[in-house]
C-alpha cells in the first residue's frame, strides 16, 4: 500500500508533500459580493498549516448568475483577484499545493434567487426549478467563463483548478440524459452531454501555463447520473493526459451502488479498478478516521480527500504523521471548539443547519 504519508507528483506543476487533499467545502464564509474574507482565509490556511499536501477552495462561481449559496467565493470579475492573490499565497506558504475549484450552480441557484439577477439557468428549460435553457451561444460562453475563471486563478498565483462536474451543479446538468434535452452538440448521447466539460479542458490547457494542475471533480449517483456512463467517462479522464487527477465524490466511498447491476462491490472498488493512464485518483466520502483514509490508498487510489473529518481536526495529516492510529475529535462538537478550528459562526450556523448532529450546543 502506498503510504499516506509520502510525496504526489502531477504530469503538471508541484507535487503534495503527503496523499492528504483537503476537499471543497461549502462554507459562506466569503463577503456579499464574492471578494474573500478573514474569515475565509483563516479556515483554508489552517488546514494548510495544519499539514494538509494539497488544500482547496471552496466551490468558487465563474458567473455572477452561477452562485449557489450566500458567501460563496467569486472568480467571474477581476474584483476577485486581490483576495484570490492573498489566499494562494496564504496557502503556499505552508508548503500546501494551492488550487481553487471552479463551479457554477445551473439550475440549483434557485436556492438563492433571491441573490441572482434573474432566472437561474440549466441546459434546459426545467419547470421545477424555474430554470430557463441556455442557447448555443450562451452554452460556449460558459464555457469561456470556465476557461477565464481558471485564467483568473492563475493570474492570482494559484498552482491550479478543478473543474466542478458534480453534485448536481451545471456541468453535472448537462451531463444528465434526465435533465439535458438539447438536441445540438450538447445534448443526447454521452458524446454530445459530456463535451462541455472535455471543450472546458482544452480551453484551460490551451490557455494556461504547462506547469498549472487540472482536475475533474465527478459524482457517480444521484442528479440524473448513471453509474455505467460515469464509469466510462472516468476511464477516460484517467486517460486523457491533459488531467492531472480525478477527484471521485462518492458520499460514501464504502457503500454499495445504488443500481442494481452494479452491487456486490463499494463505490471505491469499482473506480480503483478502471484502467488508468498517467491520471492520478482520489476519492472522497465519509473519510473520517485514519483507517478509513489508509483503505482507500490500499485500494489502489492516489490520494484520500478529507471535507468533515478536516473540520474537525485542520492538522489531521500531523495529527496523523506523529500517531497512525490517533481518534479523531469526536462529535458533536461545541461551538467554541470548532471555533477555535478555525471555522467562524456563519460555517457553524451552515453546519448546524444541514447537519445539527454535529454541533454542540
Amino acid at each position: 500500500m502506498t503510504d499516506l504519508l509520502s510525496p504526489l507528483s502531477f504530469t503538471s506543476g508541484p507535487s503534495m508533500k503527503n496523499r492528504f487533499m483537503l476537499a471543497p467545502l461549502t462554507n459562506c464564509q466569503s463577503n456579499a459580493d464574492g471578494t474573500l474574507s478573514d474569515d475565509e482565509y483563516t479556515w483554508l490556511t489552517m488546514r494548510a498549516k495544519g499539514g494538509f499536501g494539497l488544500t482547496m477552495t471552496c466551490a468558487s462561481h465563474v458567473q455572477a448568475i452561477g452562485q449557489g449559496f450566500p458567501g460563496q467565493l467569486g472568480i467571474w470579475d477581476d474584483k476577485h483577484i486581490p483576495g484570490l492573490t492573498r489566499m494562494a499565497e496564504g496557502i503556499k506558504a505552508h508548503d500546501s499545493v494551492a488550487l481553487v475549484q471552479l463551479h457554477h450552480a445551473g439550475m440549483r441557484s434557485s436556492l438563492v434567487k433571491e441573490l441572482l439577477d434573474g432566472p437561474p439557468v440549466c441546459p434546459s428549460d426545467n419547470e421545477r426549478s424555474g430554470a430557463r435553457g441556455l442557447s448555443l451561444a450562451e452554452t460556449q460562453q460558459l464555457v469561456e467563463d470556465f476557461v477565464r475563471g481558471a485564467e483568473r486563478a492563475e493570474a492570482a498565483g494559484f498552482d491550479g483548478v478543478e473543474l466542478h462536474g458534480a453534485h448536481g451543479y451545471i456541468l453535472c446538468q448537462y451531463f444528465s440524459a434526465s435533465i439535458n434535452k438539447r438536441d445540438d452538440q450538447y445534448g443526447g448521447d454521452t458524446e454530445g452531454r459530456f463535451r462541455i466539460l472535455f471543450e472546458i479542458i482544452e480551453g484551460v490547457r490551451a490557455r494556461c501555463r504547462k506547469d498549472f494542475v487540472l482536475g475533474v471533480r465527478l459524482s457517480p449517483e444521484r442528479f440524473g447520473m448513471q453509474l455505467g456512463e460515469v464509469l466510462g467517462v472516468a476511464e477516460k479522464l484517467l486517460n486523457d493526459d491533459r488531467v492531472d487527477f480525478l477527484d471521485m465524490s462518492l458520499w460514501d466511498c464504502f457503500k454499495e451502488p445504488e443500481e442494481d447491476d452494479f452491487k456486490g462491490k463499494s463505490l471505491l472498488d469499482h473506480f480503483g479498478a478502471l484502467k488508468r493512464g498517467n491520471t492520478r485518483l482520489g476519492a472522497a466520502g465519509a473519510l473520517e478516521t485514519p483507517a478509513d483514509a489508509e483503505k482507500v490508498l490500499a485500494t489502489g487510489y492516489d490520494y484520500a480527500m478529507l471535507g468533515r473529518a478536516a473540520m474537525w481536526n485542520h492538522d489531521f495529516p500531523k495529527l496523523y504523521e506523529a500517531n497512525r492510529s490517533f481518534t479523531p475529535a469526536t462529535l458533536p462538537a461545541s461551538r467554541g471548539y470548532l471555533n477555535a478550528e478555525g471555522i467562524s459562526d456563519t460555517f457553524v450556523d451552515y453546519i448546524k443547519g444541514n447537519w445539527p448532529q454535529y454541533v454542540a450546543e
